[in-house]
C-alpha cells in the first residue's frame, strides 16, 4: 500500500535524499519517493506504520503530516508561514540587488562614470550569485534543470554554471575580454529567461534557483525582471563597444 504525506523542511536535494534514506531505513517500507516541489512524500509499504513511528525517523528539521490532516490545517489558515507572500520570501533577492547597486554607484561616483557602473554592477551581480550557488553546490543542478532548457537536456551545464557565473563576474570586474563576456551572457541569460517564462506561464509551482537552493525562493516575475535587466545591460554595454 502506498501513502502520501507533507513534509515540511525540504530546500534542496540533499533533503530530498536525507528524508528518503531515513524513511527507507524503517522496518516494512518498500519505497520511498520525495519530490521537492510539491514537498511530499509517498510512502510505499507492506504493512501498516504509524505516522509516530515515521515521523520517530526523521531529523529534526522535517515534520512528515498527513495529507488529510494539511488539507484541513490549510482550509482553517490559509495564511500560514508556507505561504508568505511572494515580496516576502523575495526579500533576501531585493536587499541583494539594493546592496550591487549600492556598491556599483560608490566605486564610480567620482567622478561619475556609468558605464563603469554598469560593469561593476554586472560583475557583483555574478560574483554574489555564483557564491549563493557554491552553497549547495549538489544540489544546484537539480533545481536549475527544473526550468533552464539547456540544463535540463545536458545536465553538465548545470554543474558549469556557478563556474561559469564565478568567471564572467571576474571578467567584468577585472575588464578583461568584456567583449566576450557580454555575449556570453546574452546567450546563457537568454536561454534561461526563456525557461524562467515557460514557468511563469505554464504557472509551473518550482523554486527558484537563482541563488542557489541555500534560499527558498520561489519562481516569480522577479526571476524574470533580475534576467531582463542583466539583458539588456549586456545588448546595451555590446553596442556601445562596437558602435
Amino acid at each position: 500500500m502506498t501513502h502520501t504525506y507533507k513534509v515540511t523542511g525540504m530546500t534542496c536535494s540533499g533533503c530530498v535524499a536525507t528524508v528518503e534514506k531515513s524513511l527507507s531505513e524503517i522496518n516494512g517500507v518498500q519505497k520511498v519517493s520525495a519530490h521537492l516541489d510539491t514537498s511530499k512524500v509517498e510512502i510505499e509499504t507492506d504493512k501498516h506504520i504509524s505516522i509516530q513511528k515515521l515521523r520517530a525517523s526523521l531529523p529534526d528539521k522535517y515534520h512528515l503530516e498527513n495529507d488529510e490532516e494539511v488539507n484541513v490545517f490549510s482550509s482553517v489558515n490559509s495564511h500560514s508561514e508556507s505561504q508568505k507572500s511572494d515580496i516576502q520570501q523575495l526579500f533576501p533577492l531585493f536587499l541583494i540587488f539594493i546592496f550591487i547597486s549600492g556598491a556599483s554607484i560608490l566605486l564610480n561616483i567620482k567622478p561619475w562614470d556609468l558605464e563603469n557602473a554598469v560593469l561593476d554592477f554586472m560583475g557583483l551581480f555574478y560574483v554574489v550569485f555564483s557564491f549563493f550557488k557554491f552553497l549547495d553546490l549538489k544540489g544546484f543542478p537539480k533545481s536549475f534543470a527544473m526550468y533552464d532548457p539547456l540544463a535540463k537536456v545536458l545536465p553538465v551545464y548545470g554543474w558549469a554554471y556557478p563556474f561559469i557565473e564565478l568567471a564572467l563576474g571576474l571578467m567584468f570586474l577585472m575588464r578583461f575580454q568584456i567583449s566576450a563576456a557580454l555575449i556570453i551572457t546574452l546567450i546563457i541569460l537568454g536561454t534561461t529567461t526563456f525557461g524562467v517564462t515557460r514557468s511563469l506561464l505554464n504557472k509551473d509551482a518550482i523554486k527558484c534557483a537563482c541563488l542557489g537552493t541555500a534560499l527558498n525562493l520561489p519562481m516569480t516575475t522577479a526571476t524574470f525582471i533580475e534576467n531582463t535587466i542583466m539583458i539588456v545591460m549586456a545588448f546595451i554595454m555590446l553596442i556601445k563597444t562596437y558602435a
